[in-house]
């Protein structure tokens, strides 16, 4: 194995990670952002108020990106999986 190809990998795996984490890392943070909003607009500091609609807003978020999130990695673990014998080398 090269340095390059290491590299490449770590690259590649990083990115996937990335690439599958972020519709719920951002659905995360905008609700969050609008649940601290409105507690500072009205005054109310309860903590199952911003954490009750962010759960509900990831659970939607993997509901509805899911499917996508599964073949992304499917498809990054059969790239690895295909080019295992040429790491090797």
């Amino acid at each position: 194995m090269t340095e390059e190809l290491v590299i490449g990998l770590g690259r590649e795996a990083i990115m996937t990670a990335l690439k599958v984490s972020a519709p719920v890392l951002a659905v995360s943070l905008i609700v969050g952002v609008i649940i601290s909003a409105l507690q500072a607009m009205t005054q109310i500091n309860e903590a199952t108020l911003s954490f009750v609609p962010k759960l509900l807003a990831v659970l939607a978020v993997l509901g509805f990106a899911g499917p996508w999130m599964l073949n992304t990695l499917v498809t990054y673990s059969i790239s690895i999986f295909d080019g295992l014998p040429a790491y090797v080398r």
